[in-house]
């Protein structure tokens, strides 16, 4: 049986994946690699802690003997790594953990599997030829957009906060060792992900969980800041098929095609929760206080996603309207318990 190792298993989208990756995908040992910093969490992945073709460790991929030992250990076939440092606020208070996790753990990881696959440029070892590398990246890599126009796999890029920057950073890596040394990696670019298991701070389940406690619920500026959202499952399927089925050395861009503003979004979520959780006096909507906006927030990303939709056959199976349904009721369940 293969093994593949999944790193940032235990974060929001990583914990999203991994059960879906064993359920689907019978000949796989999967060993999810989490440090569990703030934004992992093994409660994420409970569904599959005691399954026969699951392992945990906690390690981190900045440790470049831990991650070779790793290696050795298990005799990984394939790599999916999510882990990353995401927070663009903290990236804002605190850019070194970004640069170091974003861009040298993404090393380590790539030029441990390199190491492990191939004896040389171009040449993989035998018994590894069909080893792949896929790096789970973000659209924040291409900056900014205006009113119009879609972020696409030729974009260039232009990050304006460090996160996005480091995570620039480690997209060229990936790349560089595509055209170097010939190693088969694909990169996925997402838009905003939405859904269960998303950290507490992150815009969604902030909205419900300031909405159900009574606070003010903070939106940045005027609200007006948009953004393509993607439920976190089905991006969880355009990655397993561009593993599965992408052309190596290829980037594919994954979103939703659900363009809306902070405005509609906060809007939204408190009119769903005035239906299923209403307040003893008033609208949730009383609660929307403005703040000052973060610096260099980005106006708009919106992803273009026809090369994976018409090379891969992948398409997103929720609207936001369906998706943030299901999102509010997992919510609910939790912040009720």
């Amino acid at each position: 049986m293969k093994k593949i190792l999944v790193t940032g298993g235990a974060g929001f989208i990583g914990a999203n994946f991994v059960p879906y990756f064993v359920e689907n995908n019978p000949e796989y040992h999967l060993v999810n690699l989490d440090l569990l910093t703030y934004a992992g969490n093994l409660e994420n992945v409970k569904e599959v802690e005691n399954h026969p073709r699951y392992t945990f460790v906690q390690g981190d991929i900045c440790d470049r003997t831990f991650i070779e030992q790793l290696f050795t250990e298990h005799d990984f076939h394939d790599v999916i790594h999510f882990a990353a440092e995401s927070h663009v606020d903290n990236s804002i208070s605190g850019p070194e953990a970004f640069i170091r996790t974003n861009v040298l753990g993404t090393f380590n990881l790539l030029d441990t599997a390199r190491k492990h696959w191939m004896s040389a440029p171009n040449q993989y070892k035998t018994g590894y030829e069909n080893c792949r590398f896929h790096h789970v990246s973000t659209d924040e890599v291409y900056g900014t957009l205006g009113e119009t126009g879609l972020f696409e796999e030729t974009t260039p890029y232009a990050p304006n906060s460090p996160y996005s920057a480091s995570k620039a950073g480690s997209d060229m890596i990936v790349r560089s060792y595509f055209h170097t040394y010939g190693m088969d990696v694909v990169t996925t670019n997402c838009s905003n992900n939405y859904g269960p298991k998303q950290h507490n701070e992150k815009l969604i389940p902030t909205i419900i969980r300031k909405a159900l406690s009574g606070e003010n619920i903070p939106i940045y500026g005027d609200g007006k800041n948009v953004r393509d959202w993607l439920y976190v499952l089905d991006h969880c399927k355009g990655i397993e098929l561009a593993f599965q089925k992408g052309a190596s050395g290829e980037t594919y861009n994954i979103g939703g095609r659900n363009e809306r503003n902070n405005l509609y979004i906060v809007d939204k979520v408190c009119s769903l929760l005035d239906e299923k959780q209403p307040k003893a006096n008033g609208s949730y909507k009383d609660q929307i206080t403005f703040v000052t906006d973060r610096p260099g927030h980005d106006l708009r990303y919106a992803i273009d996603a026809t090369k994976i939709e018409n090379e891969l056959g992948w398409k997103a199976d929720e609207n936001f309207e369906t998706g943030i349904e299901k999102t509010i009721e997992w919510y609910l369940e939790k912040f009720n318990k």
